[in-house]
């Protein structure tokens, strides 16, 4: 399963439009550089706003529509799971939180965020997406505390093990 999980964060940074190009660009400017019209920045994120309503202006989502990053991104196409009315099958991905700063990384790199002081910890950390967190949970710093405190779900009504997909409750 691990390495499942790994490949598929792998395929998804290949294909990562935020990386910068030799001029600095975001690949938002580059799309626009080389003439990408509107579709080439189409998310489809209201699959997603169907029952999660409440990201629809939620900055992180809004920053990264901005980039033509949507939902499936980060999270897979989850067909099954936004097909599904009973809401018990899971999104193809979700994120343990020892996963979610190496993830964050593949798309914005050390080089691109090390001059902010408050990335300091997260730098420090150096883990690569196959590596668990360090012994001391507590004092870790995550992307998301900054981030994305308001992208985590706000009412659950189900829950799932973020590594195997099974339901908790």
């Amino acid at each position: 399963m691990g390495i499942l999980f790994g490949a598929v964060l792998l395929v998804a940074a290949a294909s990562c439009s935020l990386r910068q190009d030799q001029g600095g660009q975001t690949g938002k400017a580059v799309a626009q550089k080389r003439g990408a019209g509107p579709a080439a920045s189409f998310v489809a994120n209201p699959f997603c706003y169907a029952c999660h309503a409440d990201f629809d202006e939620e900055k992180l989502v809004v920053s990264h529509k901005a980039a033509g990053i949507g939902c499936e991104r980060c999270h897979g196409e989850s067909l099954r799971h936004r097909s599904d009315e009973a809401n018990v099958t899971p999104p193809e991905l979700m994120y343990p939180k020892e996963r979610i700063n190496p993830t964050c990384m593949m798309c914005h790199p050390r080089h691109e965020i090390r001059q902010v002081e408050s990335h300091r910890p997260i730098l420090e950390a150096n883990l690569s997406i196959l590596e668990a967190a360090p012994p001391d949970e507590h004092a870790r710093k995550y992307c998301t505390d900054c981030h994305g405190r308001e992208h985590r779900m706000k009412v659950r009504t189900i829950r799932w093990d973020k590594y195997t997909g099974r339901l908790v409750e």
